[in-house]
């Protein structure tokens, strides 16, 4: 098959779900797609090139996903609603891609348009809530930050729990109490998430409120 930029970023993908960030290599995206590695370079400059372009990709996919997400709200929805639409919708949707949440991370140093787009949807709905324009960018960073963050958790949490004997277990529950105890809510991710991310809502709405 014909060479494109569209096929290499899918080769590109696939490899980099194999190997990971720091391995993934122009060579190993070419023998993926069965060409050689010096024509990969007619259509990407190298592997910085590459990954921008995956970052990108996993960025208007989020993008998109918040868009329909946005739109399925009711008319009456307020901005902390709008909020939390889009975390959510950015977690699902970079969590389709394993490395998806990395690719998030690295993407404001490559100029994603995808990231970009991401981020300056959130500061219009911050700006629109009544939020100080200083207040938004900081508000809108700590957010991505946390999602990132927080799928950055999902994708590398083990497959199955550690294996802890009884004697362990109630060592660890001497120690750490408050973590370990039935005081602390047993969550699961979905619930944790939602939670976290009304808690920064009320944080970003407290300076408005003290005024």
């Amino acid at each position: 098959m014909k060479l494109t930029k569209e096929r290499i970023v899918d080769a590109g993908m696939a490899v980099f779900a194999e190997v990971g960030y720091q391995n993934l290599s122009m060579r190993q995206v070419a023998d993926r797609l069965d060409a050689h590695a010096g024509s990969l370079y007619y259509h990407v400059r190298g592997k910085e090139e590459l990954l921008a372009l995956m970052a990108d990709r996993v960025c208007r996919s989020a993008y998109d996903a918040g868009s329909a997400a946005l739109a399925a709200l009711p008319p009456a929805a307020g901005w902390q609603d709008r909020v939390a639409t889009q975390a959510t919708a950015l977690r699902l949707s970079i969590k389709q891609h394993p490395g998806g949440a990395q690719l998030l991370a690295e993407s404001p140093g490559t100029l994603s348009t995808g990231a970009l787009a991401l981020m300056e949807r959130l500061l219009r709905t911050l700006l629109d809530a009544g939020l100080p324009a200083d207040h938004c960018a900081v508000c809108a960073d700590t957010l991505l930050s946390h999602v990132t963050g927080f799928v950055l958790q999902e994708q590398n949490q083990p497959a199955a729990p550690p294996s802890v004997t009884a004697e362990r277990y109630a060592e660890l529950c001497e120690r750490f109490p408050l973590l370990m105890g039935p005081s602390m809510p047993r969550l699961g991710q979905d619930e944790k998430f939602t939670r976290s991310v009304r808690l920064l809502c009320a944080g970003f709405a407290a300076p408005v409120r003290a005024e």
